[in-house]
């Protein structure tokens, strides 16, 4: 009989104190045996995440999300080593006063407490989270979405057994029924959850944001462009949005739409043709590029609708427009843009400092791939998500936002 919700947030919340007195060569010891476990169970790993993969159809853009293979379980084992190596965050000191009254007044970072993260198919994200979680000292509750639910299963299975071989409580990571009945429940959960952090589409951050009481922090859908600026080098920017569109495009931090300013056009079309041509990206070109891409024969072509900007795609599509100016592409980034992932191709060092300063993103790139938005390219281990919005974490979530402050306060009798 499944164990209710209620049962999980209680056994999370003992957990707590488990978990929060770990040092760092502790959790070092966990971290390191859960990589090894990785690597060793690989087989017993891919055969239930193929139990997965065969509900879901091959077509649908999250199936790539979903798969694991031999390589994608070493770079999670590889992650989590990362991880395990990386500061502590918990227990740094931030300020600390001696006041009049003789009291000695600290500030320190300590753990968040117990982390909700609700995600769809994903399960790397499993390991991500538990990782980061064990090493910042705080309690993880994994409710993945139903298309993942083998993988995640043996995924947290193995983190629980590796928890018990370290005489750790196992409930510091749970994973929660897929039930959809139950997120009202967490979401609602204030007495025992500290934070909930939605991971996924557009409508799934939605939803959360509109009916969880407890407090929610984002990671953000993205809606990434490039912009082809007129002092470009074209043959770089076809690689680069070559780049961002086709190594992983159901992620979200591919590329989804391309700024043309006129006069790079032809020749930006003329270069990334053969890019996208072998990987039969489906072009959705504004009235300006369309009849170029139609002229150089481009197969995979059609016109663009209004709707297809400021769309995540999270698959072999991208749509083109064709912009006047520098302000004009500045005009319709601030209109359309998740506030994800930006990119400027220039070689005009006064255009380049314009857009990284006027684009609100929480990463801004000048010459380079927007897919290096990613903790792990960032040397922070790995993410939880990327988060689009301003309050206590922007960027990738990682390991030194999964904290909070605390005062420490140690007198000798004061009274006021």
């Amino acid at each position: 009989m499944k164990k209710s919700i209620i049962d999980q947030l209680e056994a999370s919340r003992k957990a707590k104190r488990s978990i929060s007195t770990l040092s760092i060569a502790q959790k070092k010891k966990v971290l390191s045996d859960l990589a090894e476990q990785l690597i060793q169970q690989t087989e017993h790993i891919l055969a239930e995440n193929k139990k997965d993969l065969a509900l879901m159809d091959p077509s649908d853009s999250k199936y790539d999300r979903l798969k694991l293979t031999n390589d994608r379980i070493a770079s999670l084992a590889e992650s989590t080593l990362a991880i395990s190596n990386l500061p502590d965050p918990t227990g740094q000191t931030l300020s600390i006063n001696q006041l009049s009254n003789g009291l000695t007044v600290e500030k320190k970072t300590v753990a968040l407490g117990v982390v909700a993260v609700i995600y769809e198919a994903r399960p790397n994200v499993t390991i991500d989270v538990a990782a980061l979680g064990i090493q910042s000292g705080n309690v993880s509750l994994l409710r993945g979405g139903s298309d993942a639910w083998y993988s995640n299963s043996c995924l947290v299975s193995i983190i629980q057994k590796v928890l018990e071989n370290n005489d750790l409580d196992p409930n510091i990571v749970q994973l929660l029924p897929t039930d959809r009945e139950l997120v009202h429940e967490l979401l609602e959960a204030t007495a025992y959850v500290d934070i909930i952090i939605p991971r996924g589409s557009q409508s799934l951050i939605d939803f959360v944001r509109e009916h969880a009481k407890v407090p929610v922090i984002e990671t953000g859908a993205g809606v990434c462009h490039t912009y082809v600026d007129k002092s470009a080098d074209i043959h770089m920017a076809a690689k680069i949005v070559a780049n961002a569109k086709i190594s992983r495009p159901s992620v979200c931090n591919a590329l989804d739409t391309i700024l043309l300013e006129k006069s790079t056009i032809a020749n930006f079309v003329k270069e990334v043709i053969p890019y996208f041509e072998e990987a039969s990206v489906q072009v959705l070109a504004d009235d300006k590029s369309y009849p170029v891409f139609k002229q150089a024969g481009y197969p995979y072509l059609q016109e663009a609708e209004e709707a297809d900007f400021g769309r995540e795609f999270l698959d072999f599509i991208c749509s083109v427009k064709v912009v006047d100016d520098l302000n004009q592409a500045l005009d319709h980034i601030a209109n359309y843009s998740s506030k994800h992932s930006e990119c400027i191709v220039s070689s005009d060092s006064e255009n380049i400092a314009t857009f990284m300063q006027a684009v609100d993103a929480a990463a801004v790139y000048a010459n380079a791939s927007t897919r290096f938005t990613d903790g792990g390219e960032f040397g922070l281990g790995a993410e939880i998500g990327i988060s689009t919005q301003k309050l206590h974490a922007r960027g990738p979530f990682a390991l030194e936002k999964l904290v909070c402050e605390k005062w420490f306060v140690t007198g000798n009798g004061q009274i006021r």
